[in-house]
């Protein structure tokens, strides 16, 4: 954990001692040597220099010897002391590349500015201030943020200012050792190829750090230093009342709802986002209330980890008859539901569930404010390629537009802003990982906005004498039935997850499968290094390829689907199924459960072989 002890006079350190360090390796000493000359944060700094007095050089090496990657996540990892760790200087380090980078881009960045805002994790209101230094010295308008905000509300800044950049300090919904640094470009969507590269490039090239980088309370004192806070507040809940189409009912529904902010920042932000949708007040799960970055109650921060992850939250809701829970992860850009089914118990709701019902919502209701006139083609949704197909059918009958993205907000998100840029209206996008952005005030996922829609949808449905998960059931005999599955393995060796899909990829003497257990390959993309598709012309991918992650497609002759990829900001492999029958398909629902879970296990034993590749299960 990062101290926000400060400042060691490293000036003054002894020569000798420096002159002293001979590892053997000398790429480390000079490492070593840099991080004790640079280094002004007291905890970090006598860190490295204890390892140093005690010898242990393979974990210097560790340490020092590579850096964090930057890439199109921006920074996430383990805080501590070194190079491949966030801290003080590696924070600095990357915020003074990042300037650079946004100097040679934008003639107009000192008066355009960025956006800056923080979480409630250890370390992240003073990473914060400290990139916020940086531009601040380089003459640059900064809005930071003086309080906790919603990741959401960094890229609704960009928008609403005009920026030419935002950061986000937060680790979202990693473990309480992790932090990070995700940048919003000024289009206000996350940083795309090839910014990232090319930052990377300009951090390497920017690695002293300036000695008003760490001057941390300068923002008190800068004229340059804006708190955008209220006023921000106040637009964006502005700003996503237009999604709202049935206040009367909101404000006499006697649905009880239950909320939990998972110790993160959503509380008093989900408090005002209800009195905008005029709904009641919900239910606080009040021991998770409070943010506290150590996450007490939970394992993992995580509400994709389902019913373990919201087991206070049960509590809370039986206690005061509430049927329905919204929950966010600690950033408050994910939305994870649950509902209490007839039987007493508790369904919570897949990813993919969630986005069929809000997909749905958003239809009915523009369709209804439009009437006769409603524009089907110019109307889109849009879902990432490891995400159910539900938009895709319902749009077949519907007959408005989808697009398919690669994984993660990045890519929809700027897609949304092509598509925009094309003159259509972008109803909704998601990824099955909780993740929905609902409208295009945002262009990133919201969990904001995400749970008052929801939250709407549920008063409205309940005030008809329909469920949610009755509602759930019609979606798939109108649609068609859509059953998907989604987990991971933990494994934290790079040379074993290459060796794995290089094996699946070999897997039919040297070829990809025909077959996985019983079901025939129809189609196979791989988007990884130059890239395959066999649903293609010249077996070319439409989508861009990447040699720094996995992702493997297969596409059976029955319909169904399966995906494995590798994460961007964890160390998991991934791995998707799901099972499509047609509108008036002989199948039920339990015979769909079945398949999906043959197919799943299939998956397992014969393509990832977790006991053969030493992986962990979650």
């Amino acid at each position: 954990m990062v101290s926000n002890n400060m400042q060691v006079p490293n000036c003054l350190l002894e020569p000798t001692f420096l002159n002293s360090v001979v590892s053997g390796n000398d790429i480390l000493d000079e490492k070593i040597k840099e991080w004790l000359q640079w280094d002004r944060n007291e905890f970090t700094f006598n860190e490295i220099k204890k390892h140093v007095l005690a010898n242990n050089y393979d974990d210097l090496a560790k340490l020092l010897l590579t850096r964090l990657d930057f890439g199109t996540a921006g920074l996430r990892g383990a805080m501590g002391a070194g190079f491949s760790r966030i801290n003080d200087l590696t924070i600095i380090q990357t915020t003074q590349g990042l300037h650079q980078y946004l100097t040679k881009e934008f003639v107009s960045l000192k008066s355009d500015g960025v956006v800056i805002g923080h979480d409630a994790r250890h370390g992240s209101h003073r990473f914060a201030r400290l990139a916020a230094a940086v531009f601040l010295y380089a003459g640059v308008k900064v809005y930071l943020f003086s309080d906790i905000i919603p990741t959401p509300y960094v890229p609704f800044s960009v928008l609403k200012y005009k920026c030419s950049a935002g950061i986000m300090v937060t680790a979202s919904h990693n473990p309480k050792e992790d932090n990070g640094y995700k940048v919003y470009y000024s289009n206000g969507c996350q940083l795309n190829r090839p910014h990232d590269k090319r930052i990377a490039q300009c951090i390497s090239e920017n690695l002293v750090p300036l000695e008003s980088s760490w001057d941390e309370s300068f923002y008190k004192v800068s004229e340059l230093c804006i708190d955008p806070l209220d006023e921000v507040h106040q637009d964006y809940l502005n700003a996503i009342q237009k999604h709202c189409y049935n206040r009367s009912i909101n404000a006499s529904s006697k649905l009880n709802i239950t909320y939990t902010a998972m110790h993160g920042v959503g509380e008093k932000y989900e408090v005002d986002a209800f009195k905008a949708f005029s709904l009641k007040p919900f239910f606080s799960t009040e021991a998770q209330a409070k943010p506290d970055p150590d996450f007490p109650t939970v394992k993992l921060p995580n509400p994709e980890e389902g019913l373990d992850a919201l087991k206070l939250a049960t509590k809370t809701a039986e206690a005061n008859s509430s049927p329905i829970i919204i929950a966010h992860d600690p950033d408050a850009d994910r939305l994870a539901m649950a509902e209490k089914l007839k039987d007493g118990s508790w369904k919570v709701f897949t990813g993919n569930e969630i986005a069929f019902l809000l997909g749905w919502w958003a239809f009915i209701n523009y369709k209804k404010s439009h009437g006769e006139n409603f524009p089907k083609n110019s109307v889109i949704m849009l879902y990432s390629t490891v995400s159910s197909r539900v938009l895709k059918t319902m749009a077949e009958i519907e007959g408005f537009l989808t697009e398919e993205t690669l994984c993660g907000f990045k890519w929809t998100g700027n897609k949304s802003l092509e598509c925009l840029m094309q003159g259509k209206t972008v109803l909704f996008a998601f990824e099955e990982a909780l993740g929905y952005m609902f409208g295009t005030q945002v262009l990133d996922k919201d969990g904001i906005s995400a749970s008052v829609v929801a939250s709407e949808m549920a008063c409205v449905l309940y005030h008809d004498g329909i469920t949610l998960s009755e509602k759930l059931e019609q979606l798939n005999e109108k649609y068609g039935l859509h059953l998907s599955h989604t987990s991971y393995f933990i494994c934290y060796d790079q040379v074993t997850i290459k060796n794995l899909f290089q094996r699946i990829r070999e897997a039919n003497s040297g070829k990809y499968p025909d077959y996985v257990g019983p079901y025939k390959v129809k189609h196979v993309r791989d988007l990884y290094g130059s890239g395959f598709d066999s649903s293609q012309p010249g077996n070319k991918p439409i989508f861009p390829t990447s040699t720094s992650g996995q992702l493997l497609t297969f596409t059976f002759e029955d319909g169904c689907v399966a995906s494995i990829r590798t994460s961007g900001t964890e160390p998991k492999i991934k791995y998707y199924t799901e099972i499509y029958a047609e509108p008036g398909a002989r199948m039920t629902q339990a015979e769909a459960q079945m398949k999906m879970n043959n197919l799943t296990k299939y998956i397992i034993e014969e393509l990832l072989q977790p006991e053969k590749n030493y992986l962990i299960s979650r």
